[in-house]
């Protein structure tokens, strides 16, 4: 059998992250400058069955019959074997690698998964639809998240722009115009099954407060949905800035992030938020090309450690 690789994006939240978890829409957009991969190699001097899984970025190397009920990287090339009916498939090696930063609210296991999930089915020679590979990741997202809302394995799948409610069927968004933003790394971990298990709980001790502040960011996406669709940039910059201060309520966002926020505005950054979960992870600064260099410095100057530039260039998504 062929070797087959397979790859995914990482991903970037614009609106609704938190508030898409109780049924309000959000959108998020795929970042192809980062990629996670998997490689399937066949190994012919191994008994039948056997499967070998190594993630150097991790520390893993061991067989997939010695990892965990839980650990995720197993837990997609089980649940892959599964949908294909495959109990016993011819022996394996499978490398995982990726550029998404780790725990940054970039998709980085939502894309590690759906890139395994296509490579082995790939390996067996029949791939998954796209709908069967969304749920698999979905169902991995469980042991990253806990609660997940699903919108990182849906547009890491789609590799597309998307208007996300949970539930429902994916919306490709229309795009009028293209669009640039900056994604600075502030060099702290995400906690994202933290921050949505903080926020569940406030919303369990005050759901009149919390179900409020989702509502008012479900606007704020909606609203985002018509700019997208009108390319107006100035009224996206500012639905941003009207998103962060919510997720600020919510208490998911940080002294350093809202220092990254409040130098990309001062620098000319058209509007900035957090992206993800909060605490730590990126924010994203919406950015006209004239700006861009002295948003970037200005958030260099921050304290962010790296900054990755992602374009939407598609005018349309038809």
């Amino acid at each position: 059998m062929a070797v087959t690789v397979a790859s995914a994006p990482g991903k970037i939240i614009l609106f609704g992250e938190h508030a898409v978890v109780y049924g309000q829409p959000a959108i998020a957009v795929p970042v192809t400058a980062v990629q996670a991969k998997a490689r399937v190699q066949p190994d012919i001097s191994a008994p039948s069955s056997r499967i070998l899984v190594w993630a150097e970025q991790i520390g893993l190397d061991a067989a997939l019959d010695e990892l965990p009920i839980d650990n995720p990287l197993a837990a997609a090339v089980r649940a892959a074997l599964v949908a294909l009916g495959v109990p016993r498939p011819p022996a394996f090696r499978l490398h995982v690698s990726s550029t998404i930063p780790l725990a940054g609210g970039m998709g980085s296991g939502a894309a590690v998964s759906v890139a395994i999930v296509r490579a082995v089915s790939d390996f067996v020679g029949r791939p998954l639809a796209d709908e069967q590979v969304n749920q698999i990741a979905f169902e991995v997202e469980k042991l990253h998240h806990g609660t997940p809302s699903g919108i990182d394995n849906t547009v890491v799948t789609y590799a597309q722009p998307v208007y996300f409610v949970k539930g429902r069927p994916v919306e490709r968004l229309e795009v009028r115009r293209p669009l640039h933003w900056l994604i600075a790394d502030s060099g702290l971990p995400a906690p994202t099954a933290e921050t949505v298990g903080d926020v569940r709980r406030g919303w369990q001790a005050d759901p009149g407060r919390y179900e409020t502040l989702f509502s008012e960011i479900g606007l704020l996406a909606r609203q985002a949905r018509e700019a997208l669709a009108a390319g107006d940039m100035a009224e996206l910059g500012r639905l941003m800035n009207a998103n962060q201060a919510l997720l600020q309520q919510l208490d998911v966002s940080s002294a350093t992030l809202d220092a990254l926020t409040t130098a990309a505005l001062a620098a000319g950054a058209a509007g900035a938020k957090l992206s993800g979960g909060g605490r730590g992870g990126n924010v994203i600064a919406l950015v006209d090309e004239p700006q861009a260099a002295q948003v970037r410095e200005a958030l260099l100057a921050a304290g962010a450690k790296t900054i990755i530039d992602t374009r939407l260039t598609r005018p349309r998504v038809e």
